[in-house]
């Protein structure tokens, strides 16, 4: 799966977008968990202790907040746009 990742998380993963296997299962939090194992540094930039969103934190599904879907269990499809947005600053 491509996950296309913007600002910070860009830095981290030194690329715009990264393959994701999606062997260890379909649903949004195992996709992170995934792109978190190839990237360690994300696990604190994405979640909070207790495996939630840290605020302001998003990923989209084919343009759509998952927030206002089933949130980390979305199920995720191979060809899916996936986007994860971290908290962004500025006026």
């Amino acid at each position: 799966m491509k996950v296309k990742v913007f600002a910070n998380f860009r830095e981290i993963c030194q690329a715009k977008s990264v393959e994701v296997p999606m062997d260890s299962g379909n649903r949004v939090i195992d996709i992170l968990e995934a792109l978190i194992q190839m990237y360690p540094a994300l696990d604190e930039e994405i979640f909070t202790p207790e495996r939630t969103f840290k605020p302001f934190v998003h990923v989209f599904l084919n343009g759509r907040n998952v927030i206002h879907a089933e949130g980390l269990q979305t199920r995720v499809l191979e060809d899916d746009q996936f986007a994860l947005f971290p908290p962004v600053a500025g006026g």
